[in-house]
């Protein structure tokens, strides 16, 4: 058996290689040592915001979409036959209750004002003649000069002189007023629509000639279903809070007051109409208008509110995350009810003033402390995030 000898030229080879190896190798050695200098040992505990559990005194509150209709509307009809003379309003202008909107021709009723008085001037006439006739007669009965027959006539006269000059009376009354119909006023104070006739049209107390809507006050017609009217019926207030929103309104910046509850559920869909009033002298609503409305439908109770966006979601449950001084996260489950804003009121086992984590739930894990950051809140009791790095100042 033979025993090799080594090269001594092989030896040195690897030698040199293995020197190479271990300069290549060197930066990144001396990295890694910085690095773990830097660190100081293992990471700390994870960040999380914070912010305090508010307490309010609050009522539940409903939303629903409602129409606005004037308060007062008026469909306007001549209330006698005639032709139009003249129209003396702009279509679409606002007008004054009493306001002259439409002319008649006043010529025939004015002829038959005259007839009425000369009828009436007439019966007038005959009533005295009768009167004196009879107060002679009186004074001749007691002479025994005319028949007690002839008296009872005369009376009968007298009653029917009588009867006429009141039928004379309320005659020229009817006529006066036909006369006083041919000026087409307005009976309410609004908004007017087009005229629907022109001068020269031949009109009848049947023909519609414009229409006013009221703007003083509009009335918002919802529905609410039978189980709101119960909680709204035992809250017990008897004109409650309605606010208000149009389609281009942020939030509900209107308040009005619930003012009819109708007397009978609808049986086929189980709802009920109401109806809320809101002021409008400055004429913003229109009749027609499509608005958002709530409604408080609970009486007055205290209770807890939290951000939604510190509520979390384990299959099924609600939770939050209370922090407590230690820095240790503890899961709390919850139920939410009626949301205010962003808030929403929630029960469970919390008490007002416990830090609740609002930012930050993927980075806990159980069993494993955070550090709080508490934020500042706003008089709603939201939590108020600082602004972005690149856009402070």
């Amino acid at each position: 058996m033979y025993k090799t000898t080594p090269d001594p030229r092989r030896r040195l080879a690897g030698m040199a290689l293995a020197g190479l190896l271990l300069a290549a190798n060197l930066p990144w050695l001396a990295a890694c040592s910085d690095d773990a200098i830097a660190q100081g040992g293992p990471p700390g505990p994870p960040p999380v915001s914070v912010a305090p559990v508010a307490q309010r005194t609050v009522s539940d509150v409903e939303t629903f979409s409602g129409r606005l209709e004037a308060a007062a509307f008026v469909e306007l009809r001549p209330r006698i036959s005639g032709i139009v003379e003249r129209v003396h309003f702009k279509d679409g202008a606002m007008v004054k209750k009493g306001d002259l909107l439409f002319s008649v021709d006043a010529r025939p009723f004015a002829a038959e004002v005259a007839r009425a008085q000369s009828q009436l001037a007439a019966a007038k006439a005959r009533a005295q003649l009768a009167t004196a006739e009879l107060a002679r007669a009186q004074q001749l009965l007691a002479d025994r000069a005319v028949s007690k027959q002839e008296f009872d006539q005369l009376s009968a006269s007298t009653r029917t002189s009588e009867a006429d000059l009141q039928a004379a009376e309320a005659a020229l009354q009817v006529a006066r007023l036909n006369l006083g119909y041919a000026s087409v006023r307005a009976p309410i104070a609004g908004r007017a629509s087009r005229a629907n006739v022109t001068a020269g049209n031949l009109v009848s107390p049947e023909v519609v000639l414009t229409s006013i809507a009221g703007v003083a006050r509009v009335h918002a017609y919802f529905e609410a279903s039978e189980a709101s009217f119960l909680r709204l019926q035992a809250a017990g207030k008897a004109q409650p809070d309605v606010r208000m929103g149009l389609a281009n309104e942020e939030g509900l910046p209107h308040t009005g007051a619930l003012d009819f509850i109708d007397n009978r559920l609808d049986p086929l869909t189980g709802a009920i109409r109401l109806r809320a009033s809101f002021d409008n002298r400055e004429g913003r609503f229109l009749p027609g208008m499509a608005v958002r409305l709530s409604l408080a439908i609970s009486a007055p109770y205290a209770a807890m509110l939290v951000p939604d966006r510190a509520i979390g979601t384990d299959q099924t449950r609600k939770f939050v995350v209370v922090v407590g001084a230690d820095g240790q996260a503890q899961f709390r489950p919850v139920q939410p009810g009626t949301a205010f804003g962003p808030m929403r009121a929630v029960t469970g086992d919390l008490k007002p003033g416990e830090h609740i984590v609002v930012d930050g739930l993927q980075r806990i894990i159980p069993g494993v402390p955070v550090t709080p950051q508490l934020l500042p809140v706003d008089e709603q009791g939201m939590p108020v995030f600082p602004p972005p790095a690149g856009r402070q100042g």
